[in-house]
């Protein structure tokens, strides 16, 4: 018997399967858990401000419809104190909304948001105690506040 090389039984050299990506390493299922759950909470959070926000505007176009009739800014300006409130018990703790009056509400308010104007300052300062008949500061304090609404939320 010849032993040549077309005669020994040798077969090609076999590679292993490479490995495939299913299923993931254990590690790789928890960063997606920890995805997920990030994912749902900034969804969840976004669905609540806009929420809000629809809310918000909604009432504020309320009080401009209810007040801007009868001409009565004091009102409208409680009314919008009210809001603005409501709006800042929503996104702060209750210890930094609930004991600020005059300039100090108006500095968070302003560091929660924008810088209001003058004469919104002066409105809604001021407006809630003054006699009806101050048109144009109300009307410039619901442009402010509408824009902060929308900035803030």
């Amino acid at each position: 018997m010849s032993t040549g090389p077309d005669l020994l039984p040798i077969r090609d050299i076999h590679l292993p399967e490479p490995d495939f990506w299913w299923p993931p390493a254990p590690a790789w299922w928890l960063m997606a858990l920890a995805v997920a759950l990030v994912a749902g909470r900034l969804l969840l959070s976004r669905l609540r401000r806009a929420r809000l926000r629809r809310a918000a505007l909604a009432e504020l176009r309320r009080l401009e419809r209810r007040y801007a009739v009868d001409h009565d800014a004091p009102r409208l300006a409680m009314g919008i104190e009210i809001l603005l409130r409501r709006v800042a018990l929503a996104l702060l703790p209750r210890a930094q909304v609930a004991g600020r009056h005059g300039e100090a509400w108006l500095a968070l308010l302003e560091r929660m948001g924008e810088p209001f104007d003058e004469v919104a300052r002066h409105a809604l300062l001021e407006l809630p105690y003054r006699p009806a008949g101050e048109g144009k500061a109300a009307q410039a304090l619901l442009r402010q506040v509408r824009r902060w609404l929308r900035r803030v939320l």
